[in-house]
């Protein structure tokens, strides 16, 4: 055993090493911001305050601020259960029963375009989009560019230049009047280059919740058919927006009855059905014949299978089985109609509260606008002052999730924004 003094003496006589620190592989990568949802979320967790609302998250909750699992649902998985069903791969483009049954759901069980619709389920809208951002990119023209609304879902221009499509614009929501400008969105949209693929939202129009009326929607169809463009709809709240699935899809179905443009949808069913962890939706094209219907399936075919190969099972079987069991389907209906009625209900009691408190701003607005989302008019530093002051959380556009709102809170509210509007 060696002495410490021998021990001390070889550690002096050891060769000094320099040592270099590495350069890691991944150090030129940069932190990314952080998602502006979810940052919202994590604040208000961490917030104590007992009066902590959450405006930001779009999502349906009940009366008591609960998440909310539809009784249809329930009773759809209690079915399926009992069938004692296997796990197996579902084929590439997806559960046939559920892609057929959605397609009719969004087009309409009489639709002539049923029998030359190339349909694939999809990981619920988002993928719904990012397929057809690379079915467009690879078939579209040459290096096209798509047009989406000012402003629009935050996801939107990232899947689709992530796809490799090209990102413009066209003016949509006028701040003035908290509504839609139509003469703006049409000027621009007949600006566009000739054959130009423009995104418009079926209806409940995220983030803003501005639809336009029947009336408005013809004058697109117009402006659209004029260009010769192509029509990219995304329809993500079927159903949940007025309480009536037919009524929603109507814009939809009035560009694929004209006949007179090419048309894609993208279609979830995560508000809908509240199916938002089980990745449900749909992406179709609708075209020219049965032929025709053909080609566009086997190459949809080819695109899905290196992304993800095929689609999730569990959740597509419990959507089939709402949409084809007759039951099951009209108590589906009756209760989303229950949910798009809260919503409305929610609108209704916020603006009542806010004229009741005095306020000198018009609040129309509220009341004028659709779906799960309303785009209040509140300027960054009114939202900053609510989130610091009042505990409010909500995106620094100013836009709510009206399903954050309840009986319970709406009062609260509307005092809170009453206070940071009426200086």
């Amino acid at each position: 055993m060696l002495s410490s003094t021998i021990r001390a003496s070889l550690r002096c006589a050891a060769p000094k090493q320099t040592v270099v620190r590495s350069l890691s592989t991944w150090s030129q990568v940069e932190m990314g911001p952080p998602d502006a949802i979810l940052g919202i979320t994590e604040a208000f967790k961490r917030d104590t305050d007992p009066r902590k609302m959450n405006l930001g998250a779009g999502a349906y909750r009940t009366d008591d601020g609960k998440p909310y699992v539809l009784n249809a649902v329930k009773k759809a998985e209690e079915l399926l259960l009992a069938k004692n069903m296997d796990k197996e791969y579902l084929p590439i483009t997806g559960l046939a029963k559920f892609t057929t049954a959605a397609a009719e759901l969004a087009y309409g069980a009489d639709s002539a375009a049923l029998g030359r619709l190339a349909v694939t389920q999809s990981i619920s809208g988002t993928g719904a989009l990012r397929i057809g951002g690379a079915f467009l990119q690879r078939f579209y023209k040459t290096q096209p560019t798509i047009y989406l609304p000012t402003p629009t879902w935050g996801n939107h221009g990232a899947v689709f230049r992530d796809s490799g499509l090209k990102v413009g614009s066209y003016r949509y929501y006028d701040p003035s009047t908290s509504g839609l400008n139509l003469s703006a969105m049409l000027e621009d949209i007949r600006a566009l280059p000739r054959g130009s693929i423009v995104l418009l939202h079926a209806c409940a129009h995220n983030p803003t919740g501005v639809d336009p009326t029947p009336a408005q929607w013809q004058d697109i169809l117009k402006v659209v058919k004029e260009g010769q463009h192509l029509a990219f709809f995304d329809m993500a709240y079927q159903g949940f927006a007025s309480g009536d699935a037919d009524r929603d899809a109507a814009a939809l179905r009035l560009f694929v009855a004209s006949n007179s443009m090419p048309v894609v949808l993208s279609q979830s069913f995560a508000k809908n059905m509240g199916l938002y962890g089980e990745r449900v939706g749909t992406f179709s094209v609708v075209g020219a014949d049965t032929a025709e219907k053909d080609r566009l399936l086997s190459q949809i075919k080819i695109l899905v299978r290196p992304m993800y190969s095929n689609p999730p099972v569990h959740g597509a079987r419990i959507a089939a089985e709402v949409l084809t069991n007759e039951q099951l389907r009209a108590e589906w209906l009756d209760e989303v109609k229950l949910m798009a009625n809260r919503i409305i209900g929610m609108r209704t009691a916020l603006r009542s509260r806010l004229e009741e408190l005095g306020s000198k701003k018009s609040w129309n607005h509220i009341t004028d606008q659709i779906g799960m989302f309303c785009y209040t008019g509140l300027k960054p530093e009114q939202v900053d002052r609510l989130t610091k002051e009042f505990h409010v959380y909500l995106t620094r556009d100013g836009r709510v999730s009206v399903a954050g709102i309840t009986s319970g809170n709406v009062n609260y509210l509307a005092e809170s924004i009453h206070n940071v509007t009426k200086d």
